[in-house]
């Protein structure tokens, strides 16, 4: 694949996201307002590449597929031009003013031509659209994470997403050795996590409630319904902060008691346990 490929935000799900296209060909720029952010990235990519060639997964050696990453130091004013860029993806924190500021720095600094994607995980798409002159060309395209491994990835259309822009991300997708799950509502929450926090939340409430012990829970879940996770231990991956912000926009959008983000959440988030990133969250860890 010979996309161009410029992605704001070098959390886990941005560095993810690089590491996925950097292994199907692409040349990618990856971009944050801080240097620790973008050295963090490229340590974990390193690290997670020499693990997939060890094991054969890759054909490519970890220096091959990580010299095809460029890191650039973002301001708070703007953002490195790349008139290449074929693709560009936000993929900073799930914050709509945030991203909206994001992806209007975004359409300045590509082409015209240039295919523009969120990452969000449940704002709605035509929520973000507003902060763009051209919104045609805009689209979700939602990995899940860990990116490198998970094969779906949700390609969300707004409603002023052209047919051209939505079969052209469709492509993208496979192009990077993903399962595109086209989505054709604009819907907060999209299709999949609407499906996974209502689950998850109930899974927190009956921890809360003192129900059940978090790791029976997830046991009995992974034992009887095959997941590979537990809700809870998902949750610690993917950090509790994150989740109480995606359920948070998705509840205020529909006001729906499913969606409503459990007090549990709310109380380890304010103590600072979010997860693995904070050593602490449903479990602890070293």
């Amino acid at each position: 694949m010979s996309e161009n490929v410029m992605i704001v935000g070098a959390g886990a799900m941005g560095s993810g996201i690089a590491q996925v296209c950097a292994q199907a060909g692409c040349q990618v720029t990856l971009c944050d307002v801080e240097q620790a952010s973008l050295d963090k990235a490229l340590a974990g990519m390193q690290k997670s590449l020499t693990k997939l060639h060890s094991k054969g997964r890759i054909e490519e050696s970890a220096e091959v597929v990580s010299g095809r990453v460029t890191t650039k130091l973002a301001n708070q004013g703007s953002l490195p031009e790349a008139p290449d860029a074929t693709l560009a993806i936000e993929a900073v924190f799930e914050d709509v003013e945030l991203k909206r500021n994001v992806l209007a720095k975004l359409e300045a600094a590509v082409s015209e031509t240039c295919l523009i994607a969120t990452n969000t995980s449940g704002i709605p798409i035509g929520k973000l659209a507003a902060a763009l002159s051209r919104p045609d060309r805009f689209v979700g395209m939602h990995f899940f994470n860990p990116a490198v491994l998970m094969r779906m990835v949700e390609v969300v259309r707004g409603s002023a997403t052209s047919d051209e822009t939505f079969s052209k991300a469709l492509e993208v997708v496979i192009a990077l050795g993903k399962d595109p799950l086209p989505v054709k509502l604009d819907l907060p929450g999209f299709v999949l996590n609407r499906i996974a926090m209502v689950a998850s939340n109930e899974a927190i409430r009956l921890v809360e409630m003192g129900a059940v012990e978090a790791a029976d829970l997830d046991r009995g879940v992974k034992g009887a319904f095959g997941w590979k996770l537990g809700p809870l231990e998902t949750a610690d991956l993917v950090g509790l902060d994150v989740l109480l912000s995606a359920r948070g926009q998705i509840y205020e959008h529909t006001k729906d008691e499913r969606f409503k983000p459990p007090d549990l959440i709310k109380k380890k988030v304010a103590a600072g346990e979010l997860g693995r990133k904070t050593g602490k969250g449903f479990y602890e860890y070293k």
